[in-house]
Order: structure tokens, then sequence, then C-alpha cells
């Protein structure tokens, strides 16, 4: 396991500043206001703004003898509930025995309500007044929804890993959510640089907090390949050697893969795996000299330059690979989607590009899985219910634009996630240590300050599916330098996915986010102090 990088750990509405002003004090002329955290966080003033926040009474007291109540019928229920107990117990000391809901009147209940359609698959609604608090779910993900809002309802101090003082108190009221998108995803790219699956894990509990539901990890490119692929040996013996810079690279065995994917489905996450083809393909190239038109294999490649691989569109070993490659993820992988690249193929011409789609996109179907591919699948003939993922500029052209809509508005699916709002991977400024900034330097407001139903001119509203924030790593290593690029940047674009347009509001988002500072720091969480933001004083 590598060393990490050390980072000073870093101190640290719903449309009100003026009431911001009274939790936290007014900002000072240098952006900081006073590190004072409320004993009681006004309700829904959290990380997705919820849809709907009616304050009313006194608020909840977690004590020792709170109980966890929970749908005895229900082994989903009762892991949500362990979850719960094992968030809260290190800090609050608190035993908190999870036991059937009605045994557990005056504590913290998780009831499943299947015939409440209103909530939808990932909606829930949290009531809290001094007899209890109940969390409604109609399924178990929007229990698991719920549960980051209660976290993010308490003191920040309840994510730390030892006991403090409390009082644990939730506001009274009562907040009725649902996610505006149902696709609302991050992206890993563990292929320019390798990060380990304990690495892993840390970056999907972070994402986890602010609702994000969909894990894009990015598993080949030019600098190597990070998953085994039993018919295919050498991609991983060879192909996963090595990493941007020449280090040692790495991959995750299938059975590593399985516990990633069962580690995000417990959180409910859905893993999609990218292989990205034709281009992006030199650690394959490198594995297999056959892949290459002329049989010969180039070396392995440490740098990060794009657009010079491709696999050989014309042999029909190639698709052989394919095919193998394909059907090996697809049995690992119980989600929907397969990802399958189709970026910066500048190798590949646009006759050997739309004849290679053509043929793989049906090897994805035939193994049960829904393609996704950027947005240059467009570029093809997208198959029936493919998602295409936008990662264009506001520069980009119009006509590039324009192909892309067209596509939307014959029925592909659209992700967005524009490199110069989205990327996490892009400086925040010039001075920026890490990062590169081809897309434009990105900062905080600029991540958050979009619409994605209008972003993309002539694209129908509702061919968008969602967002995601990709974070490639030629640049970042550790997780401290993931956390950094990401934070503060993805809590904004996981509200973009779930809270409502009409809650959409830099001023008062810009207080929200100060207020997750010392969570921040209570979860170890390495974090860009923009001075966009009103951070509280260090």
């Amino acid at each position: 396991m590598r060393q990490r990088r050390r980072i000073p750990a870093l101190v640290g509405s719903l449309l009100l500043v003026a009431a911001a002003g009274v939790a936290c004090g007014e900002a000072s002329a240098g952006g900081r206001v006073p590190a004072a955290e409320p004993e009681v966080r006004p309700l829904g003033r959290i990380v997705p703004v919820p849809a709907s926040v009616t304050p009313e009474g006194e608020p909840y007291t977690l004590t020792r003898a709170t109980r966890i109540g929970v749908d005895e019928d229900s082994a989903e229920a009762r892991a949500l509930g362990r979850y719960l107990a094992g968030l809260l117990r290190p800090a609050t000391g608190f035993p908190l025995p999870v036991v059937d809901e009605a045994a557990a009147r005056d504590g913290i209940r998780l009831r499943l309500a299947p015939d409440d359609t209103g909530l939808g698959d990932e909606g829930y609604r949290l009531a809290s007044s001094p007899d209890g608090l109940t969390l409604t779910a109609r399924a178990p993900a929007g229990l698991f929804r719920g549960v980051q809002t209660l976290r993010q309802q308490l003191p920040s101090a309840v994510e730390r890993g030892t006991v403090q003082p409390g009082p644990w108190k939730v506001a009274g009221g009562t907040v009725t959510d649902t996610p505006r998108y149902a696709y609302r995803g991050a992206m890993l790219d563990v292929s320019r640089h390798f990060f380990t699956v304990d690495e892993v894990k840390r970056y999907i509990d972070q994402l986890a907090l602010y609702k994000v539901n969909t894990l894009h990890l990015h598993l080949s490119d030019d600098q190597g390949w990070r998953i085994a692929v039993d018919s295919w040996p050498r991609l991983t013996a060879h192909g996963g050697a090595t990493e941007v810079g020449g280090g040692p690279g790495g991959f995750y065995t299938k059975e590593q893969y399985r516990e990633i994917v069962r580690y995000a489905a417990a959180r409910y996450q859905e893993v999609i795996p990218e292989i990205d083809m034709p281009g992006h393909t030199n650690a394959a190239l490198s594995s297999y000299a056959e892949l290459n038109c002329d049989g010969v294999a180039p070396p392995p490649y440490t740098g990060v330059k794009v657009g010079f691989s491709s696999l050989c569109a014309s042999k029909p070993v190639t698709y052989d690979f394919v095919d193998d490659v394909i059907r090996e993820i697809a049995a690992l992988t119980p989600g929907r989607y397969l990802h399958i690249g189709g970026d910066e193929a500048h190798s590949t011409s646009h006759a050997d590009y739309t004849a290679f789609m053509d043929r793989v996109q049906p090897v994805v179907a035939k193994y049960g899985k829904t393609v996704v591919g950027w947005h240059q699948l467009t570029g093809a003939t997208p198959a029936e219910g493919a998602l295409g993922q936008y990662w264009g500029l506001d520069r980009t052209p119009a006509a590039e634009k324009e192909r892309v809509a067209a596509a939307a508005r014959g029925g592909t699916g659209l992700v967005l996630s524009p490199a110069d709002r989205t990327y996490l991977d892009m400086k925040y400024t010039k001075d920026t240590p890490l990062g590169l900034s081809w897309a434009g330097y990105v900062e905080v407001r600029r991540s958050y300050d979009w619409d994605p139903d209008s972003y993309l001119a002539g694209a129908p509203a509702s061919a968008v599916r969602g967002v995601e924030a990709p974070l490639w790593t030629e640049t970042l290593a550790t997780s401290s330098d993931l956390e950094t690029m990401a934070f503060p940047r993805l809590p904004g674009i996981a509200e973009l996915g779930w809270s409502p347009a009409a809650s959409h509001d830099w001023e008062t988002y810009k207080v929200r986010l100060a207020e997750q500072a010392p969570r921040f720091d209570a979860l170890g969480i390495a974090y860009h102090r923009s001075p966009q933001v009103p951070w509280p004083a260090e």
C-alpha cells in the first residue's frame, strides 16, 4: 500500500442567508466566519438541500437509552439499522441496540412503507419530535438516503471515532425528500494511477454522504489495465504493471472487484465498469501483439498524452477479445450498465469507429447490459436505450453539441459531465498544485452554478438522466489527492443531481457548504478552502 501524502487537517439554506448568519456568525472581510456550530442544526440546512422542509416543535434528543427500531420482516431494514448504529456509536458512546420497531417507540424508527409510492425508489420522510424520530421510505434505498440526512442534521462531531460530549439533537419537524434525477454519479479513474480496494471504499463512503448512487470505475486506459480477465491474463500481468510516472500499478482480482461491488451495493450505489475502446487501449495493445494491426506490441506507456492508440477494427481477433472481456466483466457486475468508452479515438478512422461500435454494442446487450459511452458514441449509431455521457465544454463547437442533442431527441439518454463544470481533476485556479487545466479553471461556484436540464441546447430535458462528476488521476496518487480535488466541488454536483431546480441558489448554497467544513474535518477529508466559500475560521 502506498504511503499517503500528508495534508494538514483543516477545520473544516434552506433559503435564508440571515439564518446562516445566526448559526455561524457574519462573514468577515476575508470570507471567514467564527467557528460556532449550533447545538441544533436548522432542519434541512444540509447538502443536498431537501425537496420539502416543515420545521415544527422541539427537537429529538439522542440519549443512552435510545433504541433503533426496524421492520422485523425486512433483512435490509435490519442491516440499515446496524449501519446507522455503527455510524453513531463511536462518537455518542451510546449502545443503540437494533430492535423490532414496536420496541423503539421513543427512539429512532426505520420504517418501510411499500404503498407510499410518492416517495419513489429513493425518497424518504424524516419526522422529528421529542417523542421520537421516524424515517419512512417506500424502499430500502430511501431509508439509506434518509440516514444520510439524519447524519447531517446531527452535530458534525458525530462523525468522529472517539466519544464526544454532545448533546445529540435533531431539529423538530418533517423533511420529505425525493431526488431530481435517478442517475447521480461519480467516476473514479483507477487506470492512470491505481487505487487499492480500501481507497475505493473510502471514496464510496464519501459519495454516500451526499446521496450519490452511481460509481463509474474507469478500469482500463493507455497506462494500465485494472481488472482480471481470465481468458486474457496478460492484460493484468503485463498491462496492469505500471501507471503514470512509471509506478508499480496494480489491478483488482475478480474477488476484489466483487468486494467493491458488494461494498457499493450496501450503500445503494450501482457500479458501472468502463473498458475504454477502441482508443485509450495501449495497456491492452502492449499486452497482446495480435490486437495491433501490424502485429507489433508497443511498449508500456506511462505518460499522459491521449489519442494515439487504437484496437485494430479490421481484425477478427479484436472482436474475440471484446467478447471475452465484456462477458467476464458483465458476469461480475450485477448493475444495469457497462461503459465502453469511445472517446478520443483519434487513431481510428471514422469508418472503422462506426463499424467497431456497430459490432461491440450488440455484445454488451448479449451479456445483459445496457451501453454507456462517452458522447463521441453519438458519432456512430447508439444502441437502443444507450446512455451518452457528455463531457464537452461551454466552448465545444455547436455542430458537436447538436449531434449529441439530435441523438437525445432520437431517444439516447444523457448523463451530463461537462468538463469545465464537473471534471474534479481540473485545477481550481492557476495556483492549484494538483490537477490539469486543459478544460479551464473550475472554481466551486462554476461547478455548481449550471442547470442540467437546459445545459445542452436542443436536447430535451426528458433525455437528461442525471449528472456525473469524473475524477481523472493523471496527477493524483493518494486518497488525500482525490479528496483535495473532489471537495468541496463534489457536494455541489451531488446537489444538482438530487435537489429540486427551484432550490438552486449559489448565495445560500455556499453557506450550507461552509457548514460542511467541520464534518469534513471530523471525517478526515482533505479539502480545498476556496475563497469563494465563507468557511469557518481556522
